[in-house]
């Protein structure tokens, strides 16, 4: 069945400052490299002013998965809350700019645009610390169920999962896809908001995911064990696909008894892994939309991953389309 939409994401709207640190930066202000963490106001003001010269760009997890659909040709739609402020301008304008569809409008009161603080270590090992502002205002009344229907797959971002309203949207979302015989996604997005919810997240993938995107600490945490295979075991049991991603190893694909390695595509020189998740699931996600095997929308997530590694930033560079050759012939 056509679709108007092939992927719409529903996460947080961010607005992303990125910059370049040492190990100390992190260790002066307690911060835990390659975690995210939330902030309130007053830290956040402290820390942006610590990190001094930094690149801005519109942001947030699902957003930025979607701006890579959009990079490969794909169509896609977000929803997301953001504050009536310059910022909330910005976000709207860019990710429009790059060919996605954004239908919320501001969100009521005083509460700021989000933004998401990121040092990227010499390791290209990033760090986030974020005040998520109106971000955290998402609820169900956000969610247009018309919207879900016309999208093959709804991304549900998994840094959400932490405010209740968000929780409540997505289960609204995930009943309406079901309806209209859509898919549902979900991505752990982080090992620290797994280790906080983990019992949420664990009914959200019982009760939503047709798809659960997750790295190896992720996938660990959620069931428990030290042993990633085993955890992976686990998801297979409740999910009918499963993209599991290994880092410089690659991922791992699941589609029903069937497991494909897929290994990570080498790049010269790795310059922050800001978005390399975020991207993988936009060539995993643009794959499937287009019908492709399991073992080849993996193909499409590390041609994708590879491209945001080698810049600063969390979007790509090159568009992804000119990339991806014959994979999806």
């Amino acid at each position: 069945m056509d679709t108007r939409f092939d992927v719409l994401g529903i996460g947080n709207a961010l607005v992303d400052v990125i910059a370049q640190v040492d190990d100390a930066f992190l260790t002066g202000h307690g911060l835990v490299k390659g975690s995210m963490a939330l902030l309130d106001a007053g830290r956040a003001l402290v820390l942006r002013e610590d990190l001094g010269p930094a690149a801005e760009s519109s942001g947030g997890s699902a957003a930025n998965t979607l701006a890579g659909v959009a990079s490969l040709g794909g169509r896609g739609a977000f929803i997301g809350s953001v504050g009536d402020d310059r910022l909330g301008k910005v976000f709207a304008d860019d990710i429009r700019s790059v060919g996605v569809e954004f239908h919320s409008g501001p969100t009521p009161g005083e509460a700021p645009t989000g933004c998401c603080l990121v040092a990227v270590t010499p390791d290209a090992e990033r760090t986030m610390s974020t005040l998520l502002g109106a971000a955290a205002e998402l609820g169900p009344d956000d969610v247009d169920e018309q919207l879900v229907a016309d999208a093959a797959v709804t991304y549900l971002e998994g840094y959400l999962v932490e405010q209740k309203g968000a929780r409540e949207a997505f289960y609204k979302a995930a009943a309406a896809a079901h309806r209209a015989g859509r898919k549902v996604a979900l991505t752990l997005s982080d090992s620290m908001c797994v280790g906080r919810f983990r019992q949420e997240f664990l009914e959200l993938v019982e009760g939503t995911a047709d798809l659960l995107f997750a790295n190896e600490d992720e996938l660990r945490l959620l069931y428990g064990t030290d042993d990633a295979d085993e955890a992976l075991s686990s998801a297979e049991r409740r999910c009918s696909l499963v993209a599991l991603t290994r880092g410089a190893r690659g991922s791992t694909v699941s589609a029903g008894s069937q497991r494909h390695d897929v290994p990570a595509v080498t790049v010269p020189r790795v310059v922050d892994t800001t978005g390399a998740g975020d991207l993988y699931a936009a060539g995993f996600l643009h794959g499937l939309s287009r019908g492709c095997d399991a073992e080849t929308c993996g193909k499409l997530g590390a041609v994708a991953a590879a491209e945001v590694i080698t810049h600063l930033g969390a979007r790509p560079e090159t568009p992804l389309d000119t990339l991806v050759g014959t994979l999806l012939d």
